[in-house]
């Protein structure tokens, strides 16, 4: 089965995560602290904000024919009402150069990062945060709008309930005598009510700009799977890691960012035991797990979809690869019952900067040298972008 005639085939970075020297930023500050939760500082990360030209000419040379890539706040705006133009020329030259090789650019507004400024104030906690937000989107889409065929508001609103209401893992305590908490670990009712604001309110910033540019919100989803008694705990964890971010969503389309699935029990979720494979992450190698999470989207939200993230966090390429076949089979098989499935973006293009965990974790296409910064595509970069030029899977 061939994918549809225009679909996106394309990879994924956040700044934060590949620029390197983000230092007006909250996790910035956090790495920094004597009592860090992260295993190590991001740095450098891949100097992508020096090299990005190449790196999307090498995204072109892959044959992928689209990126998604995220704008830094704080460069833009380091203090509040202060906007620097020379951040957003900066930008410009991004999308400009993805155009310039023929790559669509999906732009992700916010992608886990605030300026220090924004922290400090409350954070996601502070219903000012959401009107902020929308003066950022405004902002810039008047500075880029012409060039930003896509964009998604938020990333992963909901990550902060599914990580420490149901995988259980400990919520650090709040940074400095501030009470930072970064974005990716808030879980409160209150800042979920703040980032579904914000979302609504960058929505109508954009399109104020621009309302060409399709918008949409970028959401994490499990591969939820009910054991026999354990249906209302299932609904119950299901409804408030990802349905209350999905239903009822403003905009043009839902990203479905998946990696894995979960079983659960009356006791909640289910540890699958020792002889199951996993990822460097820990959770499960579960790449049918994708064309679950779509249907599911489909069915709450009815807005076509866009897979933002989807990949492995692996130093076996080969089983990468697999990852990529078996994933998009899944992807197919919705296709052809008729779902509204516009572009798969595999996460990410390089081994990058993740979060707590450094950069010990590698999802990439594309290894990099920490020493030098040289690029070195991977066979599952190719295997990638052989599909994205036939445009199926053979």
């Amino acid at each position: 089965m061939s994918f549809p005639d225009g679909f996106l085939w394309g990879t994924s970075t956040s700044a934060h995560q590949v620029e390197g020297g983000n230092v007006y930023n909250d996790s910035w500050l956090v790495e920094h602290l004597p009592s860090s939760p992260y295993a190590e500082v991001s740095g450098d990360a891949c100097d992508h904000y020096h090299r990005y030209d190449a790196d999307i000419a090498l995204v072109a040379a892959l044959g992928l024919g689209a990126y998604r890539c995220s704008l830094e706040w704080s460069r833009i705006e380091p203090e509040e009402g202060e906007f620097s133009t020379a951040a957003l020329d900066h930008y410009r030259r991004v999308l400009d150069s993805c155009h310039a090789h023929g790559v669509t650019p999906m732009l992700t507004f916010h992608h886990f990062t605030s300026p220090r400024w924004i922290a400090m104030g409350g954070g996601w906690e502070s219903a000012r945060t959401a009107d902020r937000f929308a003066r950022f989107c405004e902002r810039s889409m008047r500075h880029l709008g012409d060039l930003v065929p896509y964009a998604c508001t938020l990333n992963e609103p909901n990550l902060g309930r599914l990580l420490h209401d149901v995988l259980g893992i400990p919520e650090p305590p709040p940074a400095t005598q501030d009470r930072i908490v970064l974005f990716q670990n808030a879980r409160s009712p209150r800042a979920a009510e703040v980032m579904r604001a914000a979302h609504l309110r960058a929505v109508d910033a954009i399109k104020g700009v621009r309302a060409e540019t399709r918008v949409g919100l970028a959401v994490v989803m499990t591969a939820w799977e009910a054991e026999p008694g354990g249906e209302e705990t299932m609904a119950r964890l299901r409804g408030a890691t990802e349905d209350e971010f999905l239903e009822g969503l403003a905009g043009d389309f839902i990203g479905v960012q998946t990696y894995t699935g979960m079983r659960v029990g009356p006791g909640g979720p289910i540890d699958p035991g020792p002889d199951a494979e996993r990822t460097q992450m820990g959770y499960l190698f579960q790449p049918e797990a994708l064309g679950h999470t779509i249907r599911r989207a489909a069915e709450v939200t009815g807005l076509p979809i866009f897979v933002t993230e989807n990949g492995l966090g692996t130093d076996d390429d080969a089983r990468r690869c697999e990852f990529i076949s078996r994933a998009l089979r899944s992807v197919e098989e919705c296709l052809r019952d008729g779902l509204d499935v516009r572009g798969y973006f595999y996460w990410s293009l390089f081994d990058n900067f993740e979060w707590a965990l450094g950069y010990r974790p590698t999802f990439g296409l594309v290894a990099v040298d920490r020493a030098t910064q040289e690029r070195t595509p991977k066979p599952s970069a190719q295997h990638l972008g052989a599909i994205a030029r036939a445009n199926g899977l053979g």
